[in-house]
């Protein structure tokens, strides 16, 4: 898994715009499997995107965060550059936090009936507890629970 570092700042709106929302995009080969696959793990999709065959909106947590499924096609119009392929290399590491480790036991029984590639088998480290794998197109993601109040250091 990683290092992962907790950092509170209060916000100053006259320093920075307020950011509204944060949509993560990424490439898919196959927007109907991607789809399905993410169904099949218990996510749900954003209502504008349930019946669009051209990008799904993939809703994650409890504020709501959206990472946008997009055909590799589409995507790379808006990035104005090729997709990484995430078989060679990981262009990055999504992670989730679960409410307890029987959660996230219960994702990682999800994505292996889902066919998720698991690529880190569950480890408990005492405070944080967690696996990782990989979706239908590659991309990782981390499965976590963790509790603050007991990391080292």
């Amino acid at each position: 898994m990683g290092c992962y570092i907790y950092h509170s700042q209060s916000y100053n709106s006259t320093l920075h715009p307020m950011i509204k929302e944060l949509w993560i995009s990424l490439p898919v080969k196959d927007l109907a499997l991607s789809k399905e696959f993410f169904k099949r793990l218990g996510f749900t999709f954003h209502l504008r995107h349930e019946t669009d065959n051209s990008m799904a909106g993939l809703v994650m947590g409890s504020k709501g965060l959206m990472v946008m499924l997009v055909p590799v096609a589409t995507f790379e119009t808006f990035a104005r550059y090729n997709a990484s392929d995430t078989g060679a290399g990981t262009e990055m590491l999504l992670s989730f936090e679960m409410d307890s480790r029987a959660e996230v036991d219960a994702m990682y029984s999800l994505v292996v009936a889902a066919g998720g590639t698991i690529f880190a088998e569950p480890e408990d480290q005492g405070w944080m507890y967690g696996f990782g794998f990989a979706d239908p197109d590659w991309h990782r993601w981390n499965v976590l629970w963790s509790d603050i109040s007991a990391m080292p250091g």
